[in-house]
């Protein structure tokens, strides 16, 4: 087998679904449980999902199989509508005023995406009908005005002017010689009035929510057949203190219209989709009623939560883009995933070792295997090239990102040394009420994972708790030590099978595996 030349295919996979042809992205799309099922429903929903689980990946796919189905898609790249480092995140700019402005932007957006549709579909849509449609809702979203005082300024007064010259002339000549004086004066008086009146104030967008839904429902109406599915992608890219509002003006204009489907593609440690009030009213939406948020990325791919749906998942994520690169292939290339991970790899449980170092997201699990890829070269994948690119990989993104604030980087040593250092466990409990921005940051950085939500020990039932996982960065250089993690949340875990049920009659041992705040904050 010639491993240099499997291996520069290998070397070629694309990191970023935004950067690729979507074509391939549709090629490359690997389904997991019912994912698919669940994100096709014409129901509004978030996707959540930490950075490189794939969310764009997931609502491209979905975009080309709802425009092959006939329906019209509109996908929205929320860091690329209007001005989003800029205006949106000016200070001085009031939180209305700012939301309204990308409120304009985002339906601007779908407004030249429908037109466009129509001017692409005249055999399907009347474009003599819809225009008018069109140009009210392109009226109605860019309406400004000005708020502020109006002054009037008036002046007034006169003036006077007065001239004098005077002239003396003598002629000698033969013939006819004169003398002759002339004088001349000029007096002017003018008097002026003046008038100006003058509007001081800032101009301020606005958007009646009646008119636009009205104008929404009408374009609807224009495709009787035809639902408008809007995707929202990169959501948390939007200023944290303005997604509640472009969340309720998308609820007020767009939810309630027959034929809109909403999809938002979000990340959970970076979004705010509701404002409460002291009565139960709110601004914003509301998870679980006005959308659903059944879909978490993170929920299907990491290898301790379903060890045997993880490898069969990413197996097929490598083959797919493995396959992508060359439509056509050697004979001594794989034809299979199967045929894949058996030449590219030096065993199973390398494969298996891959998996579980990417953590459950496809882009890390991507970077990994090209830097392992690069470390083996003319030579199979060995474990020791997974974990040495794994290492590379952690430091470079993972943990330069997490370190980069100072008190989140004292609380990942912290764990590190409480979970790996005194417990030789990979994992935690946090009681599930408790939120702590810098478990948030840490999540986010990707160097926390967490695997399971809401269980309970049998001897507390009414308490709850959240497991997390250190990332495997976090403890690869003590693999093939004495100090290696020994079980999940505790030394004599099943370890490998994926289980971390708390102990039915130890209840010490689960106080033992829970992560204390407090005891961080004393040594602060």
């Amino acid at each position: 087998m010639d491993f240099s030349k499997l291996n520069r295919v290998l070397l070629k996979l694309s990191k970023r679904a935004e950067s690729n042809d979507w074509s391939k992205l549709v090629d490359t799309f690997v389904d997991v449980g019912p994912l698919f099922t669940l994100l096709s429903n014409a129901e509004h929903q978030i996707l959540y999902g930490r950075r490189g689980t794939g969310k764009t990946h997931a609502l491209i796919y979905l975009y080309e199989m709802m425009e092959e189905k006939g329906d019209l898609p509109i996908y929205l790249d929320l860091r690329k509508v209007g001005s989003t480092g800029g205006l949106y995140s000016d200070p001085q700019i009031s939180v209305p005023e700012r939301a309204t402005r990308l409120l304009s932007d985002t339906l601007s957006a779908i407004h030249d995406k429908v037109l466009e549709y129509a001017i692409d579909n005249e055999d399907k849509v009347d474009l003599s009908a819809m225009g008018p449609t069109l140009d009210n809702l392109a009226s109605c979203i860019t309406e400004v005005r000005i708020a502020g005082p109006i002054e009037r300024e008036e002046s007034t007064g006169s003036g006077y002017k007065k001239s004098e010259s005077s002239e003396f002339r003598i002629n000698i000549s033969p013939n006819n010689p004169t003398v002759g004086a002339n004088s001349k004066k000029a007096n002017d008086t003018k008097a002026y009035k003046a008038e100006k009146t003058v509007a001081k104030g800032d101009i301020k967008h606005r958007i009646h929510f009646g008119s636009t839904t009205k104008y929404l429902q009408e374009l609807s109406e224009g495709l009787p057949d035809v639902n408008l599915w809007v995707l929202l992608d990169e959501w948390s890219s939007i200023p944290i203190d303005l997604q509640p509002y472009l969340a309720d003006f998308i609820r007020r204009t767009m939810f309630p219209i027959k034929g809109f489907v909403i999809k938002i593609a979000a990340i959970d440690q970076r979004t705010n989709f509701k404002i409460a009030g002291e009565r139960g009213e709110y601004i914003g939406i509301e998870v679980g009623a006005d959308a659903g948020a059944d879909l978490n990325l993170d929920d299907y791919m990491v290898f301790d939560n379903d060890e045997s749906k993880a490898t069969k998942f990413f197996q097929e994520l490598i083959f797919r883009h493995f396959k992508s690169i060359n439509s056509t292939y050697d004979d001594d290339l794989p034809q299979t995933s199967d045929e894949l991970v058996k030449l590219a790899f030096t065993q199973s449980n390398t494969f298996e070792e891959f998996v579980r170092a990417s953590e459950g997201v496809p882009r890390d699990a991507i970077y990994i295997l090209g830097g392992a890829v690069q470390k083996a070269y003319d030579s199979a994948i060995s474990i020791s090239n997974i974990r040495s690119s794994a290492r590379s990989w952690y430091q470079r993104d993972k943990e330069a990102a997490a370190t980069a604030n100072s008190k989140a980087k004292s609380l990942l040593h912290w764990i590190i040394d409480q979970v790996i250092g005194h417990r030789q466990a990979r994992a935690f409990l946090l009681e599930s009420n408790t939120r702590h921005y810098l478990i948030d940051t840490l999540y986010d950085a990707r160097v926390l994972h967490l695997l399971k939500r809401n269980i309970s020990a049998r001897d507390e039932p009414g308490e709850r708790y959240d497991v997390y996982k250190l990332d495997y960065g976090c403890y690869v250089d003590l693999l093939a030590t004495t100090r290696a993690p020994q079980g999940l949340l505790f030394k004599d875990n099943d370890e490998g099978k994926g289980k971390f049920e708390i102990p039915k009659d130890d209840y010490r041992a689960v106080r033992r595996a829970i992560l204390d705040f407090k005891e961080f904050e004393k040594r602060r």
